[in-house]
């Protein structure tokens, strides 16, 4: 007699499964935390050691990194940019205080990151203590900033669980992560708001640039990746579809669509073509063609925040049927902040509405009533306007003084000397 189970049995016994293998690996996770790097002060004091690191796992990265590099290079601050790209603008970047370095690609950086000496630690990336990248017994503090102003919650599971600060700019960044460390009985990270540096610059680039006044509606077609993406839900669909709208398009995938989708893209560039109305944009620093366009269209994208915030500027997004199952966010009884607040700042198309793209499009280029909402989204995630990279800089020297007692500066030219 063979044992049958029907599938609504079978997917909750599964949930309850992957439920008790979480709590178990979290329990011994927060008591080898608490034992090995969670002691008050804790700090190392080898001679060798490095007074600030920055690590960057990809050269994409640099955009959101910079302004906090030059703010530290104008206090004569040195800093340490460790990066996983060759390519990284930032080694050959024009600031004296600002020593890059390539630590190689693929887990070569964790070997280097495991073992490493320094007091502070500054990253975008998530994962430490999840993955490959291991804590080091002689970093004094991890610190977290995030990529931008949406949810870091939209994040894989447990990403920022285990650093010592996150550096935020809404106060729904703040009460997701309470609410986390509360559910996973984690203890308290110090958190810190500072707003949003590199939309800062954006804000401070446009001011001292003028917006080209196109001959022709001009559209950015800017998706994520992944099976929940625009191409993977609508494939060369929804070209077609914005070609038949007669305005310019320019599509521009995700970056890593160029690594995990390399074949679906390639199908896509030969299908479609650049002509007079299409171009394809693969710039490593997207200010000109965001600068250059009307309206975004996208999904769960990042660049929607920024679009929408910084440039104000209208955003079409693809309805999102997004499984969260793997992500923060499905933690919290209020889900996932960056899916929900969607429809206040964008325009969602849908299977049914997909037809009206050109009318939707044509709407979101006159009416008055998503700006007021990208105005009030704003406010809610993006606060110190202006003031990010300063906010960032005067928290490192605070940091680092209460941790050695030292002067940032002053440690960076005696570790040198």
């Amino acid at each position: 007699m063979k044992l049958y189970i029907d599938p609504g049995t079978g997917s909750m016994l599964f949930s309850l499964a992957i439920g008790l293998v979480s709590v178990l690996w979290f329990g011994a996770r927060k008591l080898y935390m608490k034992v090995k790097y969670l002691t008050p002060g804790r700090m190392v004091t080898d001679s060798n050691v490095l007074p600030f690191v920055i690590y960057s796992d990809d050269k994409r990265y640099w955009k959101y990194l910079e302004p906090i590099c030059r703010e530290m290079d104008k206090r004569e601050i040195d800093v340490v940019y460790m990066t996983a790209s060759a390519d990284d603008p930032a080694l050959s970047n024009p600031y004296p205080h600002i020593k890059g370095e390539y630590i190689g690609k693929g887990n070569r950086p964790y070997t280097k990151l495991n073992l490493l000496k320094a007091t502070l630690l500054l990253t975008t990336t998530p994962g430490l203590e999840v993955y490959q990248w291991k804590r080091s017994k002689d970093v004094s503090c991890y610190i977290h900033i995030p990529h931008g102003a949406n949810a870091m919650t939209f994040i894989r599971m447990f990403g920022t669980d285990f650093y010592d600060v996150l550096l935020l700019s809404g106060q729904y960044q703040y009460d997701n992560t309470r609410k986390l460390e509360e559910l996973r009985h984690l203890p308290k990270k110090e958190l810190v708001f500072v707003g949003v540096p590199y939309m800062d610059d954006i804000i401070a680039r446009l001011n001292g640039t003028l917006h080209p006044k196109n001959s022709e509606t001009t559209i950015v077609l800017a998706p994520s990746w992944g099976n929940t993406a625009i191409f993977k839900r609508f494939g060369g669909k929804i070209i077609d579809m914005l070609l038949k709208t007669g305005y310019h398009i320019i599509v521009r995938p995700h970056p890593q669509s160029f690594i995990s989708e390399t074949e679906m893209i390639e199908e896509l560039k030969l299908k479609f073509p650049e002509t007079e109305q299409l171009e394809w944009n693969t710039d490593l620093d997207n200010f000109d063609v965001l600068n250059r366009a009307d309206i975004l269209i996208s999904d769960f994208s990042g660049t929607v925040f920024e679009f929408a915030l910084a440039y104000d500027k209208p955003v079409i997004c693809v309805d999102v049927h997004f499984d969260d199952a793997q992500y923060d966010s499905c933690w919290l009884e209020t889900g996932n902040w960056t899916i929900n607040t969607l429809p206040r700042i964008a325009m969602i198309l849908t299977e049914n509405n997909q037809v009206q793209l050109k009318e939707m499009i044509d709407q979101c280029l006159t009416d008055e009533t998503y700006r007021t909402q990208r105005h009030q989204v704003c406010d809610e995630a993006w606060i110190h306007r202006g003031e990010g990279a300063v906010r960032v800089a005067d928290y490192l020297e605070k940091k680092y003084t209460e941790l050695t007692g030292q002067s940032l500066r002053e440690a960076g030219h005696t570790h040198e000397d």
